[in-house]
């Protein structure tokens, strides 16, 4: 009698998720975090501030300055960040994946062990940054290694030498 019930109870249970499924939502990374998403920023100052692990989602952040900031553990994906200031940025550990960085000013920046694939360097200022172990595509360490010059003054390393360059 037993057995009955439990086969009973197991066909009733497919028939209601067969006739009745449970909606299913997908999800990217960027729909469960707390990340500025989709909004256009151009020009705005973010200098001198702490933001620390921010997570920045296809925005636009184009000719914007960050200066002298606390980006530690940031998150940039998918972001346009064409002509902006990132002189003196702390970025250590941060990711930058999919992100336009061309024409920006990355001058003393710190990008150790940062995860920046997929993202594009054209006509940037890269002298006395600081890329130990920052994880980049090959064409663009060996663009960026064209114009690398410099030492960074808080970590002491120099550009080329993080960039591996030969």
């Amino acid at each position: 009698m037993m057995k009955y019930r439990r086969l009973l109870a197991a066909l009733v249970l497919a028939i209601v998720l067969f006739l009745c499924p449970l909606s299913a939502y997908a999800a990217s990374s960027s729909a469960v975090t707390n990340s500025i998403i989709k909004k256009k920023f151009k020009g705005e100052d973010f200098s001198n501030q702490s933001l620390i692990a921010s997570e920045y989602t296809s925005i636009s952040l184009e000719k914007t300055n960050f200066a002298n900031s606390d980006l530690r553990a940031a998150v940039f994906n998918g972001v346009i960040l064409q002509g902006s200031n990132w002189e003196n940025v702390d970025f250590s550990d941060g990711i930058a994946y999919l992100s336009d960085f061309k024409g920006a000013n990355l001058t003393n920046a710190i990008f150790t062990n940062a995860m920046m694939l997929r993202s594009v360097f054209s006509d940037v200022n890269i002298t006395g940054a600081d890329f130990t172990n920052a994880i980049l595509d090959v064409v663009e360490i060996n663009k960026l290694c064209k114009t690398a010059s410099g030492v960074n003054p808080k970590t002491g390393v120099s550009t080329r030498e993080s960039l591996e360059c030969k």
